[in-house]
This record gives C-alpha cells, structure tokens and sequence, in this order.
C-alpha cells in the first residue's frame, strides 16, 4: 500500500508530505485547489508521461516520492529479477522532471528506466478517473473482466501454452514451406541441366586434364614420327645409312692398301654401331604403342565439354559446382519434403488440441458472464441503478491468442430502453457507478492493493452519492481506497480525510498545502462542503452527526 507521498516544485505544490492510511482516504477542497496536481504526481512515480510545464515556475525541477510497503510476494519476487531489493518490505519510487524536459525515475534510490517503474508501478497502484474508464468503454477489455472476475486465468494460460505452440510449429510449416518453394524456383530452371548432365558423367577438371593428356600423346606423336625419320635415314634400302656402309665396305674390300684396310676396319666397326643404335630405335618404336582411338576419344570428349561449355556460356568446372548445388537443392527440398509432413501432422494435433482447449475456455466464460452479470445487477441496484439490466453479448470467432470469444457488455440503464453497447448509453455519472460496482465485484481478483479514485462521485448526488460512499468503504476493507470527492456523503466515510487548499505564502506566490483533518476539522470541512464557506451551527451540528454516524459503518 502507499505509506507516503512527497511532492517538491510540482505546479502550485511548492512542498507536501502526505500520509495515508490503510483503508479509505479521502482529499476535499475547493474547484482549483490542486487536486488534480496530487493525480499528476502519482502518475508520475507510476511511470506516466508527464510535461515539463508541470515544474513550479522559477524552479530546475520537480520530485516526486512515494513511499510503500507491506510490498506483495509478487512485486517482490519481479523486483529481485530485475536486481532490486525490498529490506523492511518497504519500496520507494521516485521522478524528478526537469524544467528542460529530462526525467530521471529512481527505484529504491536507483536509476532505472522510465518503463520499468511503469512496470512495477502497474502492480501497487491503479487510477480511476472520471476520464479514465476505458475498461469499461473499450469492448476489448471486457473479456479481460469476465476471466478476471470468473477465475479463468489458469484455463486461458493453458490454452496460450497449447496456442503459442501452434503459432510456432505454423511459423515453423510456413517457413519451410517458403523455402521449399524458394528452392523449386531455383531448381526448375536447372532441371534440364540436371536431365542432359545424368549420363555425362561430369568430372572436375575434366577439360584440363584432357587437354594436358592429348598434349603429353601429341608430343609422343611428335617423337615417334622423328624416330621413324631416323630409322628410314638408318635402313632405307637405297638411301640408307647402313646400305651405303655397304656398299662403301665392298669398294674398300677389293683393295690391300694397308691404309686402305684401317679405314674398312674402322668403317665395319661404325656400320656394327650404327647396326646397333637402328635396333635400339626399333625396340623402341615396338614399346612407343600410340593408340588411336583412344586419342580419338579424347578428341570427341573435350569436343563434347566444349561444346557444353559454349551451350551453357561457362566452363565446365562452374557447370559442375551448379549440378552439385542443384543436387543440394535436391535433396534439401526432399528433407523439406519429411519436415513439412511432420510438421504437417504435428499442427493438426495441435489445431485439434487448441480447439478443445477453446471450447472449455469458452464454457468457463459463459458461465463466468452469467455470475458476473447478477454480481454486477446486484452492486448497481444498491447504488441506486434499479432499473438497469446487464447483458454479456458472447460470439464465438476464429481461434485466436485470447480463445474464440468476443464480448461485449451491454446495458439498459433505464426501464423500457434497449440493451445497448455501455460506451454508447452510459452517462458520467452511470460510468462511476458502474467502475465502483466492478471494482466491488473483482477487488479481490486483481491484486492491486492500492485504488485512487479521481471524482468518482461526478454526476451523482443525494442517495446515491451516499451509496458510492459505502461501497468505497466496503472495497477499502480489502484494498487501500484513495479518492478526491466533492460529495460530503462520500467524504464522511473515509478513515483519514486530508484538505487541499491555495494559500499566498510570505514570497506572495501562490502554494497549494495539502493537511490532514482532526474530527473538527472534519466537521468544519464537511460542513462547508454542505453549504458553503461560513456554514452556520445548524450545518456544522449536521456534519458533526453525519461523521459520527459513519463512524459506526
């Protein structure tokens, strides 16, 4: 609950220390005094936007302070994740907003994030103003109520948990399935490489090694055919080398000139030497085997790749690379194919999972609207809405994060009028009486220990300004009640009754004090309230009995 609330520099507020109680508070003073300044200021330590032009005049900035404590489990347990700690249960929240614009927030003395004390702000305090009821003008929100007030939380979590899954494995399906088809795309217009290279046989390097292997038998060629020119210079029958040692061996052998005779020697012995190298050249003509057809082969292949290569206007090693990554592409999308099916599966467990899940939500809330519907007729006919008729519109939609439910509160505030839409027929006054009797209804449900009430007494007065003020009563026995009030009927009620008033401070500017009220202060306000400044001792006795009274509620 707020334990205190201090404010420095904010508009007319030069400086406030305001206690609370624990129960029913209540702030009263005359149009102007500043009350609405005590909202801006607790909407500032609840992380609200709040304007610059808000800092007193001639002052660098302005503070806010809220003290709490008997902190919840809850609050406690979010705080220490974000690594702040609770010593004595108590919690201090602060603003600071500068005349330049800037804002500093501060948890327990810390900096932190504007957002993060919207966060944990959310959790202690929660503001209904007489501009604030869009919970209940907002159809969106009031599906929220009914789970809210029916205990539907744990059946709707449930049903997130089964639905959330479904949202993954449908983003997990559609992903796949995008890249599969991302994949065909890719792979049609290489289907009919794909088709015209299954029987080549494709191999890396395959041109270059051919090339170099025609140009290794192009030189093995060349060396045999030189060899055969010199065995036909050494053997030619007519012309050769070793036929005309022949016949240069008859001439000289007819003669017995010894000088003549060396030089037939010498030339036998050259005849046997060249003898011998023509047989070493014919052994190796034997071994030099030149196949043919194999070179041919390799002719028509490396015709074949070029003619490829020309076709598909690249190298046959890059077509290679585009055949691997097609076949890649192949495959992915075969695997795809086995993951899509399961997923497939997966997701229609899921649907039929979710569904059902849906349909049990869905009967809790029905039944939930039904008690909502009696609890909330039964609040407003004691705040003197006797005629009004509640209904609870319920249509089934498609599945969604929050079910398959849509609905919509629907009122007859006045007897032989027609259900219609609450944003549509509600008056100012019929909003604040039907925030106050939800709030009846579903103060134990939300948790949120501390309700400030903005003039939720607008457009009510008598009987059922009276009524309002017993039922902030009856939800300040459960929840910490704060609430700014025109109404003596409602003021009487409060446990601690706190006045705003202007004075013209000893700088002759303007401040707004804010003082907590003895019983004859009380009275005296009360008093003035029911009739005005200077209330006679007739009105002053009838605000001392109206207090007393209340006393005993």
């Amino acid at each position: 609950m707020l334990k205190e609330l201090y404010i420095e520099n904010l508009a007319v507020i030069e400086r406030a220390s305001i206690p609370f109680s624990p129960d029913f508070n209540i702030f009263t003073g005359e149009t102007g005094a500043g009350k609405s300044i005590l909202i801006h200021g607790v909407s500032a330590i609840l992380g609200y936007r709040v304007s610059k032009e808000l800092v007193r005049t001639g002052c660098k900035k302005a503070i806010i302070s809220a003290l709490f404590c008997d902190i919840s489990s809850k609050v406690t347990e979010i705080l220490e994740s974000m690594g702040f700690s609770c010593s004595d249960n108590e919690l201090i929240l602060t603003r600071e907003i500068s005349s330049d614009g800037g804002s500093v927030a501060r948890i327990n003395n810390r900096t932190t994030t504007i957002a993060t004390l919207k966060e944990i702000g959310s959790l202690l305090v929660a503001i209904h103003g007489q501009h604030d009821n869009q919970v209940l003008l907002s159809s969106e929100n009031h599906i929220n109520l009914i789970d809210n007030f029916g205990g539907c939380e744990p059946f709707l979590n449930d049903y997130h948990e089964s639905f959330k899954e479904l949202q993954s494995v449908s983003r997990k399906l559609s992903k796949l399935q995008n890249k599969k088809q991302e994949i065909n795309q890719k792979v049609i217009p290489m289907q009919n490489l794909l088709n015209e290279m299954e029987s080549l046989d494709l191999k890396e390097g395959e041109e270059t090694s051919i090339e170099e292997e025609l140009f290794k038998l192009q030189e093995k060629e060349n060396l045999l055919s030189s060899i055969d020119e010199v065995n036909f210079i050494l053997n030619n029958e007519q012309e050769g080398i070793i036929s005309n040692l022949d016949k240069a061996e008859k001439i000289l052998n007819e003669y017995e000139n010894d000088n003549l005779i060396n030089i037939y020697e010498r030339l036998q012995k050259t005849k046997l030497e060249i003898i011998d190298i023509s047989e070493m050249i014919s052994e190796i003509i034997i071994k030099t085997d030149i196949d043919t057809s194999y070179i041919q082969s390799l002719k028509d292949r490396l015709d074949l790749l070029r003619s490829i290569s020309k076709k598909y206007l690249c190298p046959c090693d890059i077509l290679i690379q585009q055949i691997k990554e097609a076949q890649k592409l192949v495959e992915d999308s075969s695997r795809y194919d086995k993951e899509i099916d399961e997923l497939k599966h997966r997701k229609k467990l899921l649907l039929d999972e979710v569904s059902v899940k849906a349909k049990i939500l869905s009967q809790k809330r029905r039944d939930a609207a039904d008690k909502f519907k009696k609890a909330i007729i039964e609040q407003l006919q004691f705040l003197n809405m006797q005629d009004t008729i509640i209904d609870i519109k319920h249509e089934l939609t498609k599945l969604t994060i929050n079910g398959m439910d849509s609905m919509e509160i629907f009122i007859s505030a006045n007897k032989g009028e027609s259900l219609k839409p609450l944003s549509k027929v509600a008056s100012g006054g019929e909003l604040s009486r039907i925030m106050l009797a939800l709030k009846c209804v579903i103060a134990n449900q939300d948790n949120i220990p501390t309700m400030i009430f903005d003039e939720i007494d607008t457009g009510v007065s008598g009987r059922a300004a009276q009524k309002i003020g017993f039922k902030l009563k009856e939800v300040s026995a459960t929840n910490q009640v704060i609430c700014i009030t025109h109404l003596s009927q409602i003021a009487v009620m409060a446990n601690q009754h706190l006045l705003i008033e202007k004075k013209v401070n000893e700088n002759d500017r303007t401040a707004t004090n804010v003082t907590l009220l003895s019983f004859e202060e009380r009275v005296n306000e009360i008093a003035r309230i029911m009739s005005g400044d200077n209330p006679s001792e007739l009105m002053l006795q009838s605000a001392r009995e109206e207090l007393l009274q209340a006393q005993k509620v």
